[in-house]
């Protein structure tokens, strides 16, 4: 009978989370702990558009974005859009890309990271909530709390700069089409990087 139960338990919960990450649907809540200690709560910004970006700096895929300072330009273009943009970071703790508070903090500066927080999640409560897959992951939560993009930064999964300029800019287009009101294409996606090491 307990097994029953707990398979039906394991069952639901499997349930509501596949729903909280369906595009259309209410962005699962969360709190976190920034680079400076500080918790951070998705509640913070309601009625703002808030992007989620998920890093590892040992990415090479994350490192193709942040060493042409094509995240940068990205992170900067939206805060000038009043959009607020976490990166996150769910590596465990002794996986590779996982970084303490005083090493991201480092990474901040290095990387001339322009996202409103860093967001050290090493127990993966964050990352798991919203089925984040890879590094790089981009979501796009709208004003009203709903989930509107969930997917890869741009069409062409290399770990080559070259190919920023001529990928569709996949994410990028979806961040427009939520700021203007549209409905976004594609909204999801494959993200392409290196697997979430939870």
């Amino acid at each position: 009978m307990k097994s029953i139960l707990l398979a039906s338990v394991v069952g639901l919960l499997s349930l509501a989370t596949n729903h909280a990450q369906e595009i259309g649907k209410a962005a699962p809540a969360f709190t976190a702990k920034n680079s400076k200690g500080e918790a951070v709560s998705l509640a913070d910004f309601k009625g703002k558009t808030v992007v989620l970006e998920w890093l590892n700096f040992e990415c090479p895929f994350v490192r193709k974005h942040y060493s042409s300072g094509n995240m940068q330009k990205l992170q900067a273009d939206a805060a000038a859009k009043d959009v607020v943009w976490l990166s996150v970071n769910s590596a465990a703790e002794g996986k590779q890309g996982h970084c303490s508070p005083a090493k991201m903090t480092d990474c901040i500066v290095k990387e001339g990271i322009k996202s409103a927080h860093v967001l050290i999640d090493s127990d993966g409560a964050v990352g798991k909530s919203y089925g984040a897959k890879v590094t790089p992951h981009l979501f796009i939560i709208k004003k009203d709390g709903v989930l509107a993009y969930d997917g890869a930064i741009d069409s062409k999964p290399s770990t080559d700069a070259a190919d920023i300029a001529t990928a569709d800019k996949l994410f990028a287009n979806a961040l427009d089409a939520v700021i203007a009101g549209k409905e976004v294409a594609n909204a999801k996606n494959k993200p392409y990087g290196c697997g979430v090491k939870y």
